[in-house]
């Protein structure tokens, strides 16, 4: 029988160590934090920063963990661009309109007012330069940024008291962010910068007139009808609601390409199922608002319509003067729009008009 010494045992277990290092490297794992804007779970947005955390969980095998905080468990709803951008944590799921006073240009990534609809958002962003930008736009702040999500055609707003006429909007506090709170302000109304979990309260005790969020779908979960039974439409200040993934550079670098793409695609897999669960919480919460709440579901006043048109070019052109990437930004978006409106109006409008339902 053969005899083992020491230095032959000793060689076999550096053999067998070297075979096993590539499995222990793949199996090693990185736990991240991801921090929201929103209430716990928060149907849309909310669910949206979750499902993301667990399919890159499931996709990387484990590999890239991530914990999901609320607003407020780690930062504020409005500095998840500061915590992820200067380190703080790796993740954060968000809106990109919040940080318009950062980078006015920020906005076209949510939402502007008689902007793109959820399907020309996508394609502009996709397919239309649109990333490239936004990437461009974020690198300042140390930031790579995702679509992560979408809400869909958002609602005009919630109000205590009905409007009958642009006059009314004068001196009502209403909660709208982006550049739709823009508008309202030149047509006279105050608004403000409510984060998500605070709108009930504000409404109930008064500080607000009214208040936009998103769509039926959410907006039954804050129980806004509770106090502010006018609902009213169209959502001229809000028709898309691109849902924004942020990861920190430093922690975007420091991934291996299959991590990076596992990331990427968790993302975009997110703003198509989000945007398809939108359409179906938004038609059951409607309905849910209308029988069992006895919402009244209502329409701008047309010359509030118009009124808030004609700002709203004049309030997208002055974000074009602010600096050269905000023209870039604007310019790429505004010329997207004007190029995608013609099939829109042939195809969209023209196949709902003939429906007649």
């Amino acid at each position: 029988m053969r005899k083992f010494t020491r230095r032959h045992l000793a060689g076999a277990a550096a053999g067998v160590a070297a075979l096993a290092a590539p499995a222990v490297a793949r199996a090693e794992t990185r736990r991240w934090r991801m921090v929201t804007s929103w209430p716990k779970r928060l149907p849309g947005p909310g669910m949206s920063a979750e499902r993301i955390a667990e399919r890159i969980a499931a996709m990387s095998g484990g590999r890239l963990q991530i914990t999901v905080h609320a607003a407020g468990e780690v930062v504020p709803a409005f500095e998840v661009l500061d915590a992820v951008g200067g380190g703080v944590v790796e993740m954060g799921h968000t809106a990109a309109f919040y940080w318009q006073g950062k980078q006015p240009a920020a906005a076209f990534y949510t939402t502007v007012p008689f902007g793109l609809t959820p399907a020309e958002h996508v394609a502009w962003v996709e397919a239309g330069g649109g990333q490239a930008l936004w990437d461009e736009l974020y690198a300042p702040f140390g930031a790579k940024p995702f679509m992560g999500g979408n809400t869909g055609v958002c609602m005009g707003g919630w109000f205590r008291q009905p409007l009958k006429g642009l006059a009314d909007l004068k001196g009502l506090k209403v909660r709208s962010l982006g550049l739709g709170g823009e508008v309202y302000r030149r047509l006279g109304a105050t608004p403000q910068t409510t984060a998500p979990g605070e709108i009930l309260v504000s409404l109930q005790s008064g500080v607000l007139d009214g208040a936009e969020f998103v769509g039926p779908g959410t907006d039954i979960a804050l129980g806004l009808y509770r106090v502010a039974p006018h609902y009213v439409g169209p959502g001229f200040n809000k028709p898309n609601g691109t849902g924004e993934c942020l990861v920190a550079l430093t922690a975007w670098t420091s991934l291996d390409s299959e991590l990076k793409a596992i990331v990427a695609h968790a993302c975009a897999a997110e703003a198509t199922y989000a945007l398809s669960e939108m359409e179906r919480l938004n038609a059951e919460a409607l309905a849910a608002l209308i029988e069992r709440h006895k919402v009244k579901l209502e329409t701008f006043p047309l010359d509030i319509v118009d009124a808030a048109r004609a700002q709203a070019t004049d309030v997208l052109a002055g974000i074009a003067e602010r600096n050269a990437l905000a023209r870039k930004v604007h310019d790429s978006y505004m010329g997207f729009r004007d190029r995608v409106a013609g099939w829109s109006r042939v195809s969209i409008r023209a196949v709902l008009e003939a429906r007649g339902v």
